[in-house]
């Protein structure tokens, strides 16, 4: 007892009650007492002795201590915190936690995966058997009704949580694990480090080839998430839209690669229109539905996009334009501060440019691409028309040309035998040697 009532260097009023909270507390419940080195510990961070804190009471600690991170950083850690790591470890001591719960954890997020593949592939059966049937006839009519009803019965589609989560989530576990070890309230171990998980694959891009737009046709079934137009089908999109009061917008994306929220912040002061060139110093960045100012993420994102002859001419019409908007709507066109605004001069939602961008593409009758495969054309086009890599790279704000080389070099491939295929059927021949058949 004399050992344990000495245990802090100065015995003063706070550590005699501390101890003494602590010797009732083992009294009532009949629980040994911690080791020695483990009050010692408690006592010099200044964790109560007599608490038991968990892995959820840490991790909502931890995130309190967030709060002058950027917001979709938050909304991210957040999320991590409130789907996975408090429903699978937050009962665990924080103290007790160990690989192997991680590891659990992992393991039902998997089994969970499979479970909702499962599903959705169901509900996909149904939605595809619904869109097949006609309306007409009594019978079809009322195998509808029953499709229907079988699809308001099944949950509806979920995303899963892919490799590139799980190393998130994981990352996310181990950036609160370090903080708990720095302030010495658990020991110099971090489970979430020693815990491992299988590589993410890299999200290469894939070229829309005539073989698999037909497949694409037949099945809806998009051959990768990250897809790219050739060049001829950017062309489509471009003749397409080339009276939309967005032109400019998207033909920025399309040839100079801005991501969605730096071409919906970009402001007339980042334009430098002497020297060609466009400053990306913020970003609109969507949490939630809610839209705010950010900094590029990165500190290569923030960077000068060099602007071709026709992007400053489009960006001069752009000016004219939206001027006129301004004053229809009886607005000051000198408090235009964003280059791209809404019909009513509001600055644009990243979340509605997406729409109206696969309601374009839609209308158009083009193979699908996301947005930011917009920007990955931008890319393709410079890389096949041999601009540096070192220069691509750059203007696309990636952190190193290994990135790039990763993104695009199976777009590069099919591009340059593609257009060495058209060079030979260019010139037309009766034979050809060697040729079967010619």
């Amino acid at each position: 007892m004399r050992a344990l009532m000495s245990v802090p260097a100065k015995e003063d009023a706070d550590a005699r009650t501390a101890i003494s909270d602590l010797l009732e507390e083992c009294s009532k419940t009949g629980g040994p007492l911690p080791e020695l080195t483990e009050i010692t510990r408690r006592y010099a961070v200044r964790v109560k002795l007599t608490d038991e804190v968990t892995v959820g009471d840490w991790l909502d600690q931890w995130l309190e201590g967030k709060a002058a991170l950027r917001r979709t950083s938050r909304s991210s850690y957040e999320g991590h915190v409130r789907n996975h790591l408090k429903p699978h470890l937050g009962h665990h001591r924080l103290g007790k936690l160990e690989v192997v719960h991680v590891e659990q954890m992992f393991a039902k997020i998997t089994e969970q995966n499979a479970a909702i593949l499962l599903a959705n592939a169901e509900r996909a059966a149904v939605r595809d058997r619904l869109n097949a049937t006609p309306n007409k006839g009594a019978a079809h009519r009322a195998l509808r009704k029953e499709l229907r009803g079988q699809l308001a019965g099944l949950p509806p589609f979920r995303r899963i949580t892919d490799v590139a989560t799980q190393h998130s989530i994981r990352r996310t576990l181990r950036a609160a694990l370090n903080v708990a070890i720095r302030r010495q309230i658990i020991p110099n171990l971090n489970v979430a480090s020693l815990t491992e998980l299988p590589a993410p694959k890299p999200r290469k891009a894939v070229l829309w080839t005539p073989e698999r737009i037909r497949a694409w046709e037949k099945t809806g079934v998009r051959p990768s998430p990250v897809m790219v137009w050739p060049p001829h089908l950017i062309g489509r999109f471009l003749d397409g839209i080339a009276d939309h009061r967005l032109y400019t917008f998207f033909h920025l994306i399309a040839f100079r690669g801005l991501r969605r929220g730096e071409a919906c912040g970009a402001r007339w002061t980042d334009l430098d229109e002497e020297n060609a060139s466009l400053n990306v110093a913020v970003q609109l960045v969507q949490d939630g539905w809610d839209v705010y100012e950010g900094i590029p993420k990165t500190e290569a994102g923030s960077r000068d996009v060099a602007m071709d002859t026709e992007s400053m001419s489009l960006l001069t019409r752009q000016r004219v334009v939206q001027r006129d908007e301004f004053v229809a709507l009886g607005l000051d066109p000198a408090d235009a501060v964003r280059i791209f605004t809404d019909e009513d001069g509001k600055e644009l939602h990243p979340g509605k440019i997406t729409d109206l961008f696969e309601r374009l593409i839609a209308s158009l009758g083009l193979p699908p691409i996301r947005l930011h495969d917009l920007r990955h054309c931008a890319a393709t086009l410079a890389l096949a028309a041999n601009v540096d890599i070192k220069i691509v790279s750059k203007m696309l704000g990636h952190s190193s040309t290994t990135i790039t080389r990763e993104i695009y070099g199976t777009v590069l491939r099919e591009l340059f035998h593609a257009a060495a295929e058209a060079v030979v059927a260019l010139v037309p021949r009766a034979r050809r040697a060697g040729v079967a058949g010619a």
